[in-house]
């Protein structure tokens, strides 16, 4: 009876982690094509030698699958791995490690792998299983494999990724405790589970390894999931995705996704093969990043104090807003406003109170806005106002809106005083040849006018007549 059956390297060559196997005299029996991407190194090469150390280190030395074979001597283990080797949390007598190995690419890479040990009926151990991830780039965990059985189910069991295989039948054949782990789903309860994937089933969503079984998986990805769907470039025929699942728990998780066809040595179809890994926390990171752009992007416009837009943020729009303007002959009015008295107010109460005074007005303004309209504050207690697609006299009634709403809203002083604020405005409409240092002058001129009339008004202004 030979050590290994044939069947389990057609597993291993299908899958797309790299993985290769030794007997128990050491011997490479097994290197899968994901070995030879990873390592540079052919598998006709290296089977049948004892020289697979090559792939990862300089000068001869045993690998993790070595130790395994040789019973994991806890002198040896601690020699070539001191601190950096760890049991597996996942599979009994399975170990883990992470190294660097400089040999790899132009800089080095660094390799999450895995061994455990493949033992015959009898529990004697008959060779060993070792799996390598790059992990410069993924920094996903995979674990080492390992189990009770010997052959194909040995195989899947021992793998720390989460993995499930379907027959040719859509049959659930292997469910592995990974796979229980990411799912919170239970193999006893999903082995008997044939009709998983029907779409006419009332929670009929496949697998991404039932549309690889079904040949039609481009056709009908989007149907299920969301995402893009890829092509592996390491295994023919096997595609990956990324999509977010929620498990019976309610709890949500990213995942990542690989499915490939599963073939005889005759080469036909029999089954797929598809692996998940949480990618939540890459995800997070991901997400994190972007708010705090965002963040970084709104802190970067916006004015402190009052929660408006800064001057900065007015000077590009007005811009923008002008040059919109003219292209399409569009009306557009600017709002200047400045708080009258404003140096009384904080030479008798100080400038926490006239910061507060700010802040009110902000928030006027804000309530009596469009939606299409944007409000500034430019200057201490000055303030802009753009409104897009209005003429002065409909822009005079929103900047009298605010005028008199914060006119008549009381400001709370400290020892319980109450003092009423008002506000000069001066309007600009937008004329043709205008440029934003015109327009800005007209409306700062108005408020200038508004403030000479006896403050708490608004004043149009209105382009100098000709001659």
């Amino acid at each position: 009876m030979p050590l290994f059956n044939v069947n389990m390297f057609g597993f291993i060559d299908g899958n797309p982690i790299a993985t290769f196997v030794i007997d128990h005299d050491h011997r490479l029996v097994s290197w899968n094509r994901a070995c030879e991407v990873l390592t540079g190194i052919a598998a006709a090469d290296v089977i049948g030698t004892k020289e697979h150390w090559r792939a990862f280190y300089p000068e001869e030395r045993p690998v993790m699958a070595d130790l395994i074979v040789d019973g994991l001597i806890e002198e040896d283990v601690h020699y070539f791995y001191q601190e950096r080797f760890r049991p597996s949390d996942l599979i009994p007598g399975a170990c883990e490690a992470e190294d660097f190995f400089p040999n790899f690419g132009g800089n080095g890479r660094w390799l999450f792998f895995t061994a455990a040990p493949i033992r015959n009926k009898e529990n004697q151990i008959i060779g060993a299983i070792e799996t390598l991830q790059d992990f410069t780039e993924r920094r996903l965990a995979e674990a080492a494999l390992r189990d009770k059985e010997a052959y194909i189910t040995q195989v899947i069991q021992s793998t720390s990724v989460a993995t499930v295989v379907i027959d040719h039948t859509h049959r659930i054949t292997h469910w592995n405790k990974a796979c229980e782990a990411l799912t919170g789903l239970q193999a006893s309860d999903m082995m008997v589970c044939r009709d998983h994937w029907r779409p006419s089933s009332p929670a009929g969503k496949p697998f991404l390894a039932d549309l690889v079984l079904e040949g039609e998986i481009e056709a009908d990805f989007h149907r299920f999931f969301h995402g893009d769907l890829r092509k592996s470039a390491l295994v023919d025929g096997a595609f990956e995705t990324e999509a977010y699942r929620e498990n019976p728990d309610g709890e949500g998780k990213w995942v990542y996704y690989t499915a490939a066809p599963l073939l005889s040595r005759e080469g036909e179809l029999i089954g797929a093969i598809e692996t998940m890994q949480d990618i939540t926390r890459r995800h997070q990171t991901e997400e994190s990043l972007r708010q705090s752009e965002e963040r970084y992007r709104e802190l970067s416009v916006t004015d402190s104090l009052t929660q408006l837009f800064n001057a900065r943020h007015f000077k590009a729009t007005l811009e923008q807003e002008m040059i919109r303007a003219q292209r399409y002959r569009r009306p557009m009015v600017l709002v200047i406003a400045d708080v009258d008295n404003f140096k009384s107010i904080n030479d008798t109460y100080g400038h926490a109170e006239g910061d507060r005074v700010l802040e009110a007005l902000a928030q006027t303004i804000r309530n009596c806005l469009r939606t299409t309209d944007t409000a500034y504050r430019y200057g201490g207690e000055e303030f802009a106002i753009l409104m897009p697609e209005v003429a002065s006299l409909e822009g005079s009634i929103l900047a009298e809106r605010v005028r008199e709403e914060f006119a008549k809203s009381p400001q709370e002083m400290p020892g319980g005083a109450s003092i009423y604020v008002s506000v000069s405005m001066g309007i600009a409409q937008y004329e043709p040849g205008d440029d934003a240092k015109s327009i800005f002058s007209r409306a700062d001129s108005g408020m200038y006018q508004a403030k000479n009339r006896g403050k708490n008004c608004i004043v149009v202004t209105e382009l100098p007549s000709g001659p």
